[in-house]
């Protein structure tokens, strides 16, 4: 992941279509090094199974792009695709370098978590990008539209696409509906690695997300996210990932702290059948087996970690500590 890139919209040719001489250019490009659009080759004869032939979410909403800033209007894009009310002016402040006139890709993926919203980067293939299209997510991708040697780096909303036509059907600068064909477009996205995101409402999860990929995300995501908010996005991975060691104990903490020991201690048991020597599995599970006045079984679950030195060596002389005197307190 390239986080330098920049999109940067001070050219004309960046509020409108690819003008003819671009255009010819790219044209030039492709038939002289066909290599240089593998992705579109493979479509040909690797079409993804589950997505149809053609698709256009015509319901994904449109923000014509100021000067410099389609990023903010590309991220409004896709925000208010999720269901989230994010103003572009306002989105300016969160994702716009004014000494760069451009946002930074880093920004990008940081501001949905202000809106309530988990942003995720997706691989880099034209197979990912089809199949959130596929699942009703728009597509925010950045692409370089100067004609080379010079860079023109922009921000645009894949929201549908005709296998027959050969076409994609963009979010783009201040056109509503720009149509490009495959070709086209692999070779402006290329050349930022085929960097992609897309936005999520918590309690659901990516099409193409893997367990590895999807939790950094989950992890960021965390840090400013409201309770409620964080539980659905934990549930939802338990769902799909059951037993994670890392999304089991967030899910259980935010069951912990509403209250809801049964689903907490529900969540820590699954995770500790897949990993039985997890010492904060065991000391977390023991806590909430001694809140419920079990306190014999919880110190037969602790004894199980208090063994040896770690990290953890202190939490669990703690919490050990803890049910003792919960057990041998006065009745």
């Amino acid at each position: 992941m390239n986080l330098g890139l920049l999109a940067l919209q001070g050219l004309r040719a960046l509020r409108r279509p690819l003008g003819l001489l671009a255009l010819l250019g790219l044209i030039g490009a492709l038939a002289g090094c066909a290599q240089m659009v593998p992705q579109t080759i493979g479509l040909r004869s690797g079409w993804p199974a589950e997505v149809p032939r053609q698709l256009e979410l015509d319901a994904v909403p449109f923000f014509a792009q100021s000067d410099y800033q389609c990023g903010p209007a590309a991220l409004a894009t896709v925000l208010h695709a999720s269901g989230a009310q994010a103003d572009p002016d306002a989105l300016v402040r969160q994702v716009y370098l004014p000494s760069r006139q451009g946002s930074l890709q880093v920004e990008m993926l940081a501001a949905p978590r202000l809106h309530g919203r988990v942003a995720w980067q997706l691989p880099p293939h034209y197979d990912a990008l089809l199949r959130e299209l596929a699942a009703g997510r728009p597509v925010l991708v950045l692409q370089d539209v100067g004609l080379p040697p010079f860079a023109n780096w922009h921000y645009a909303v894949v929201v549908g696409f005709n296998y027959e036509a050969g076409e994609l059907y963009l979010r783009s600068g201040t056109t509503r509906r720009e149509v490009v064909p495959f070709t086209i477009f692999e070779l402006t996205w290329r050349r930022s690695g085929y960097w992609a995101m897309v936005v999520n409402k918590p309690g659901t999860l990516p099409a193409t997300a893997t367990e590895a990929s999807y939790l950094p995300a989950l992890l960021a995501f965390e840090r400013s996210a409201q309770p409620e908010e964080s539980r659905r996005a934990w549930a939802a991975f338990a769902q799909r990932w059951p037993g994670n060691r890392l999304a089991s104990l967030a899910l259980a903490n935010r069951h912990y702290e509403a209250h809801d020991l049964l689903q907490a201690e529900a969540v820590l048991q699954v995770a500790l059948q897949k990993h039985p020597e997890s010492p904060e599995l065991i000391n977390n599970l023991a806590q909430v087996v001694s809140d419920q006045g079990r306190h014999a079984e919880a110190l037969a679950l602790i004894d199980r970690a208090a063994v040896g030195e770690g990290p953890f060596a202190a939490d669990i002389a703690t919490t050990r500590a803890g049910i003792v005197q919960r057990r041998d307190a006065p009745r």
